[in-house]
């Protein structure tokens, strides 16, 4: 007998092994998109984290809950990937995150870029076109918001204007008084950030920055909108660099002034990564218990 006879008998074996690894080779459980916005009129990507069992045949029918994940000023759309372990804590999860880019536009449509309209892109663009490429429950109830620094006062604002797309809004380390800032002896406007702001919000008695002054619009809900919010999660590091404390302290009191539900934590830790790996786990984990669970389409 000649060597390859021989030596058949072993590679049948390999190649069904090999075969067999092929087909039961998880699809990505991250895909991005390459979106293009027509209100903003420029590329805006985002990326979506799968959960494990989306591609599954048995599962082909079911829709998941979704959370959109915000990032920071400075950030990108990559962020949540490239600098948490998102990626592997979802993996516990039945649920769709989004990261969308959001560049240095503190979710707000611009006083002073007239196209720089990302308040309605998040809402009118980014949500729909999400629905349309995936199967994610479509409900206010299947559907959640949250983000950091920047995109943790993007995510409450859109819990307290949009009370009927959010079952859960979350901040983290959030800039919530950044359309509050009031004149030059401000600290957040003596900051690198004042000419985003100004941008941003408009000076004062702008109409913008009126419209997005969270504290402003919480005072302001009329008493039977109370009951139609979001469930509010905010934590803040105690050494936060940015002097972030005091305003996140501020706006608790005011949602036990308005016996608005919320959870406020403080936390030991910075205005970094470090502090937001660490707490994207506890949003992601809060997400599930506030949003349904995923279902078989109707």
């Amino acid at each position: 007998m000649n060597l390859s006879r021989r030596l058949l008998p072993l590679f049948i074996p390999l190649l069904a092994l090999t075969a067999h690894a092929q087909a039961v080779a998880p699809a990505r459980t991250v895909e991005t998109v390459r979106f293009e916005s027509k209100l903003v009129g420029r590329a805006l990507p985002y990326n979506v984290v799968l959960p494990i069992d989306y591609h599954a045949p048995e599962q082909k029918m079911t829709r998941y809950p979704a959370l959109y994940l915000l990032h920071g000023f400075t950030g990108s759309y990559d962020d949540w990937l490239k600098r948490t372990r998102l990626a592997d804590y979802a993996k516990a999860y039945r649920m769709i995150v989004v990261t969308p880019e959001g560049e240095n536009s503190w979710y707000t449509d611009s006083a002073g870029e007239p196209r720089d309209k990302f308040e309605t892109y998040i809402i009118e663009e980014l949500i729909p076109d999400v629905q349309k490429r995936f199967r994610t429950v479509e409900a206010r109830a299947g559907r959640a918001v949250a983000g950091l620094s920047m995109g943790g006062y993007g995510a409450l604002k859109f819990g307290v204007k949009y009370p009927d797309k959010f079952a859960l809004a979350a901040s983290m380390s959030g800039a919530v008084g950044a359309a509050s800032w009031r004149d030059e002896n401000d600290l957040v406007v003596a900051s690198h950030l004042r000419q985003s702001l100004l941008q941003t919000f408009g000076g004062a008695g702008h109409p913008t920055k009126a419209a997005n002054d969270l504290f402003r619009l919480v005072r302001e809900l009329p008493a039977e909108r109370l009951a139609q919010l979001p469930f509010f999660y905010f934590d803040i590091g105690t050494e936060d660099a940015l002097r972030l404390l005091a305003p996140n302290r501020a706006l608790a009191d005011l949602f036990v002034e308005r016996k608005i539900p919320h959870e406020y934590r403080q936390l030991p830790g910075g205005h970094n990564w470090r502090l937001w790996d660490q707490q994207v786990q506890e949003v992601l984990r809060l997400a599930v218990r506030k949003m349904s669970e995923p279902a078989l389409e109707k």
